[in-house]
């Protein structure tokens, strides 16, 4: 459905969508500029202008596709429904790491990624303002700020050595908080993160081991999921199946550079769960 030549028109397109709507922003916002959406979840005049852009250039550019878009998604959430229908869909974060954006943190991205049919197809995670763009096409491969991408030789699961990433215990689905204590223990070295699509990033270029994701909104997930597939890496939900863009996914999952420690993770968050009281 995109070859490589459009992989790169809607890159262009990413990187126009900043230049107009994003970076003018970048450090200049007003107390106007921003809202709330809901607790420690804001939204800025850059979010929605960036996504409304990307929304009309991405489906003049492929007549036929729609936009699930995270702003959209707040506004509707019937706007989902377009995960499981017919037309190509395009999975929009238009900044990833807000709260880094507002905050005057470089540390933020703009994530795409084409599906159709529930099957990721093509992404694009760009981080403007660290000039840094992984991009990937089903079945050809990643590539990270122009280099072929290729996740982490792990040469033994059972003690990895980079580091492993999640969001902190208080964003853990109930109960399973204590899986990170469970990882530490295990001697993993474990960090949190602050912007999941430059986590995916480093992921599948090949500095970090693994992530554990605690949840599963597709517009923070879908670009950096096919990005670490593409560049050699596993993903899979906490029993192990593959991750569904339209949710109900068992949480957390685990995208990590081999399956042997996606199995040690998920076995160690497993045994610390509520069933092991």
């Amino acid at each position: 459905m995109i070859s490589f030549a459009e992989l790169a028109v809607v890159e262009d397109i990413i990187r126009s969508v900043n230049e107009k709507a994003v970076l003018p922003r970048f450090r200049s916002l007003n107390d106007s500029d921003v809202a709330m959406k809901g607790p420690m979840d804001p939204v800025t005049v850059a979010d929605r202008e960036a996504e409304d852009l990307l929304r009309e250039r991405l489906t003049a550019f492929l007549p036929g596709s729609v936009v699930v878009g995270e702003e959209a998604v707040s506004e509707d959430a019937s706007v989902l429904d377009a995960l499981t229908g017919s037309a190509p869909v395009w999975i929009v974060d238009p900044i990833d790491g807000t709260r880094n954006f507002i905050a005057g943190s470089a540390r933020f991205s703009t994530l795409v990624a084409l599906a159709a049919g529930g099957e990721l197809l093509a992404s694009w995670s760009y981080a403007p303002v660290l000039g840094r763009i992984g991009t990937a096409l089903a079945g050809h491969g990643a590539w990270v700020d122009g280099q072929p991408a290729h996740v982490a030789q792990i040469a033994d699961p059972s003690a990895p050595t980079l580091p492993i990433t999640t969001s902190h215990p208080v964003w853990w689905p109930h109960g399973y908080g204590r899986g990170v204590d469970a990882m530490r223990d295990a001697g993993l070295d474990v960090g949190y993160f602050d912007a999941c699509g430059i986590e995916y990033l480093d992921l599948a270029a090949g500095s970090r081991s693994a992530m554990v994701l605690t949840w599963e909104y597709c517009w923070d997930h879908a670009a950096g999921l096919l990005l670490v597939a593409e560049a050699g890496g596993h993903v899979a939900a906490l029993d192990g199946s593959p991750v569904r863009l339209e949710g109900g996914n068992a949480l957390p999952f685990v995208a990590s550079a081999d399956p042997g420690t996606a199995e040690r993770i998920r076995g160690l968050i497993t045994a610390s769960g509520p069933a092991a009281g």
